[in-house]
């Protein structure tokens, strides 16, 4: 089997044909968490994972981006994804009571995105709402006993300055859960292994190598070198289709071709990946 530990069928790039993704996805042993955003999105990954007896689950909560009202373009190698958001507070009552349904799973996505913000004037006040919400929120993962999946995305020009500051929060708070398209170096990679962290890999890691591709260069020498207990495969899909799918859609069912580009990296058989990522997702999400 398969496990797509980070999607998103329960974004509106799939309110036309959701649920027929998800039926061909569990016809192929396909299985998945969708990952909300936002309160509005963490309440349809609860319904439609309520939908299935199993093979669908869902985690709830509120991205660091959905904190304040914004309009970006995002570009990851060529491709551009536009997202509007408007400010949302955190409220832990109205998530603990979505959080009844035991097809939720974690808590998440939350976290730190200090890339939009880089030259922001009010930067610094961004950053610490990011970090309080953030420390809510794993808060409640600590009372209900549920990882969390955690969104990090550093400054432009750095691959380590939001991953330390979440270092420094989760140090000594006895969480569980996964980083969540792990986007930095080994150095930093180790320090979530020694909290006895999971680490999540998207289509990111089948780009083509650019000359000047130095995250790609060091996402692969991550895989090789943590355990692989600790690795996770994932899509994040509508986002990030890794190759061969570049250009199209993203889905559950691509999450094939990162476990290929794994097992490529670690020189095993797709097969051992395959089962060995799913194990990792069942463990961690008690499934």
């Amino acid at each position: 089997m398969l496990f797509d530990s980070h999607a998103h069928v329960n974004f509106n790039a799939f309110r036309d044909d959701g649920g027929d993704i998800v039926r061909r996805c569990l016809d192929n042993d396909i299985w998945m968490v969708n990952v909300g955003s936002q309160y509005s999105t963490s309440e349809r990954a609860v319904a439609i994972a309520k939908k299935y007896p199993e093979g669908v689950y869902a985690a709830i909560g509120l991205h660091p981006f959905h904190l304040f009202e914004s309009e970006i373009t995002n570009e990851v190698d060529n491709e551009k994804i536009e997202i509007k958001s408007r400010a949302e507070e955190f409220d832990p009552v109205a998530y603990r009571k979505l959080a009844v349904s035991k097809k939720v799973v974690a808590i998440g996505e939350t976290g730190l995105d200090y890339f939009y913000i880089t030259d922001h004037p009010e930067r610094e006040m961004m950053i610490q709402k990011q970090k309080e919400i953030f420390v809510a929120q794993a808060e409640l993962a600590s009372k209900l006993n549920l990882p969390l999946i955690i969104h990090c995305r550093p400054s432009k020009d750095n691959l380590t300055d939001a991953y330390l500051d979440i270092v420094d929060i989760l140090r000594g708070k006895n969480l569980r859960g996964v980083i969540h398209c792990f986007s930095s170096n080994l150095e930093v990679a180790q320090k979530f292994i020694d909290l006895d962290f999971y680490l999540g890999f998207t289509g990111i890691i089948t780009f083509k190598i650019k000359k000047e591709s130095d995250l790609q260069n060091e996402l692969i020498k991550v895989v090789k070198n943590i355990p692989p207990d600790k690795i996770l495969i994932e899509t994040d899909c509508p986002y990030l289709s890794p190759e061969p799918m570049r250009g199209k859609r993203n889905e559950p069912a691509y999450v094939q071709y990162v476990g290929d580009k794994i097992a490529e990296i670690l020189n095993r058989p797709k097969e051992e990946i395959y089962q060995k990522t799913s194990v990792n997702a069942k463990k961690l999400f008690k499934i």
